[in-house]
């Protein structure tokens, strides 16, 4: 069984596949029509004109009106104290301590009151499905849409996440010592790193405990799409792929793609072509054939004809998106684990053996999304998969494509995350969308910075493995753009990928808004959306929300216990921002002094 079809097999899926395209041909290469334009595009009739354009709407991040219009008075008072008391920094040294302290004292049902007043009801939307709607509604009168996030987190203490960390991604021939690993450092479990909250200040966090556990998690990931389904009407809920499974075969999985992905640019090195973006590479097919041969991957006939007629395609090369088609078809289920040894040449097995246990596991894992995802189509609800570590992130955008594939067929239902803090996110960007053109799906993203870049960079020290991070906050910046400006370039000429700009930066959102005026992409396409948290940037959000732009908020809820960790994280992201905050807390005083001034400070937001 070839690892391509793993997936749908795993999960008895019915929807038909598109057949890959053959290797690197010139019509695999060439631009692809729209599936509804004619055979000589899109356009204008004989005689007529083009229509032109309409023009990007304007948008003003100084106009505090606008920005706090659906905000009474007393919220923008909250928010001010909100945020300036995320500034102080004894505060935030000691803000575990004054919580817990602060909930003996007064008791969880007076605690809970005081942070709804503050915290909790500055940064949260409330308590279930149910008390989340009003905010919902209120926000989408005026032009912003949500993102449901159920923000609960297990409230462990350090050692107990890291025993649970220890044991969950652990395979039973390590335990056992029954066999012999060949896993990189980088993907093994490190019992100093095995608290995955440590250093992350803008994502939850899951811990295995068991397969209960993970239904229950996706229980919970159901209902938050009933929710969002029910409330809005162009919604989105986020999921974490290691609440819906066991994270040993995230680790498991990503160590072979990163291995086999390696053995590509060594071969391209190896032709003279090291250095180069991954969508440029060309592996010339001779060579590839005898590197092949030499790793044992088949005997010398079969890989021959791997290469001929229809698979050889017309330009004799391989590039890498060829060559991940090649190794899915060609690697048989049985050695999913198997990798390359840069040293030795051949192939090795990752692991010994799988237990019937861990097997049944990882289908499980499979089955989950496909719930969940079956359950979003049904009612129009598109999932945002989150990204995560480095270390579980190749699997996590590996198994979102192959979700991409079936479900994005008409629009993109599935969206992934990219990580623009990597050093390697343009060529991840850049191969997802060539390779959604070339199979004809439809490519959805969120574009993020990263939320894990201490945690990242104290591990790759600590461990002894390249800094997988970008060295300064102005390359991830240019990363970003680039990123953006490839998608964009991408709907602008094909039409049929989406993106969501899920930045707190103005510089950022400004250039996607200069670039969409300059590539003529109006928002009522609904191609490019934008995304912040709640509480946070509204100076962005309603602005752009009411001038037309597709505008969400990243809508977190969740009993007042049970979130506090997710308020912990705020507080520190907002130390961590401190540019954007003073500016908003600017921002703020100036409406709430234009009120004051003007006899408006007992306002009730009405939409216009």
């Amino acid at each position: 069984m070839a690892l391509r079809s793993l997936v749908p097999v795993l999960l008895r899926a019915t929807t038909p596949r598109r057949a890959a395209a053959p290797l690197s041909s010139l019509a695999a290469s060439a631009p692809r029509e729209r599936p509804d334009d004619p055979p000589g595009g899109p356009g204008p009739q004989s005689g007529s004109q083009p229509p032109r354009p309409a023009p990007v709407p304007a948008v003003d991040f100084d106009d505090s009106a606008a920005a706090y219009r659906s905000r009474t008075s007393w919220e923008l008072l909250r928010g001010l104290l909100v945020l300036r008391l995320c500034a102080v920094e004894p505060l935030l040294q000691r803000h575990q301590q004054l919580l817990t302290t602060s909930q003996k004292l007064l008791g969880q049902r007076l605690f809970d009151w005081l942070m709804k007043m503050t915290f909790y009801g500055h940064f949260v939307a409330g308590e279930d499905q149910e008390a989340i709607k009003p905010l919902i509604q209120h926000n989408q009168t005026f032009g912003v849409s949500s993102i449901l996030d159920y923000s609960v987190e297990e409230d462990l203490s350090h050692k107990e996440a890291e025993e649970k960390e220890i044991e969950s991604c652990t395979a039973a021939a390590e335990r056992d010592g029954s066999g012999t690993s060949k896993r990189e450092k980088q993907f093994q479990v490190h019992r100093s790193f095995g608290d995955r909250r440590d250093g992350v200040t803008g994502a939850r966090t899951y811990f295995y405990a068991n397969e209960a556990k993970c239904d229950h998690h996706m229980e919970t990931f159901l209902r938050c799409i009933e929710a969002s389904g029910s409330a809005t009407e162009e919604g989105f809920c986020a999921i974490k792929l290691t609440a819906l499974g066991r994270p040993q075969f995230l680790l498991q999985f990503s160590e072979v793609l990163t291995k086999w992905r390696r053995f590509f640019h060594q071969i391209a090195a190896e032709q003279g072509q090291g250095g180069l973006p991954a969508m440029e590479i060309k592996l010339e097919v001779a060579k590839l054939q005898k590197s092949l041969e030499n790793m044992g991957i088949s005997t010398k006939s079969n890989i021959q004809s791997w290469f001929t007629g229809e698979m050889l395609g017309l330009s004799g090369t391989v590039d890498l998106l060829d060559w991940n088609s090649l190794i899915d078809n060609r690697t048989k289920l049985s050695k999913l684990l198997l990798v390359p040894n840069m040293e030795t040449g051949q192939l090795e097995p990752l692991l010994s053996h799988f237990t019937e246990e861990e097997d049944l596991q990882m289908k499980r894992m499979l089955q989950r999304m496909d719930v969940l995802a079956k359950r979003a189509m049904e009612v129009r609800v598109r999932l945002m998969v989150d990204a995560e570590q480095t270390y579980f992130q190749p699997a996590i955008n590996r198994l979102t494509l192959e979700m991409q594939r079936r479900f994005n067929v008409e629009k993109p239902l599935m969206y992934s995350t990219h990580q623009c803090y990597l050093k390697d996110a343009y060529d991840n960007v850049s191969l997802d969308v060539q390779l959604a053109h070339r199979e004809a799906w439809c490519f959805g993203t969120k574009l993020v910075r990263g939320a894990y870049m201490t945690q990242e960079r104290e591990r790759a020290a600590a461990v002894g493995y390249e800094d997988p991070i970008n060295p300064t906050y102005e390359a991830t910046s240019t990363m970003y753009h680039r990123c953006l400006n490839y998608i964009l370039e991408e709907i602008k000429h094909h039409g049929r990928a989406s993106v969501m700009v899920a930045s707190h930066n103005e510089e950022t959102v400004k250039f996607a808004l200069l670039r969409m005026k300059e590539l003529g992409l109006h928002p009522s396409e609904k191609k490019i959306s934008f995304g912040q948290l709640l509480g946070m940037c509204d100076q962005i959000s309603f602005p752009l929300g009411q001038a037309g732009f597709p505008a969400y908020k990243y809508v977190p809820f969740g009993p007042v216990k049970e979130v506090l960790p997710y308020l912990s994280r705020r507080a520190l992201e907002n130390r961590g921002m401190m540019k954007g905050a003073q500016r908003e807390r600017r921002l703020m005083r100036k409406e709430l002094k234009r009120r004051l001034l003007s006899g408006e400070f007992f306002y009730r937001p009405a939409a216009c």
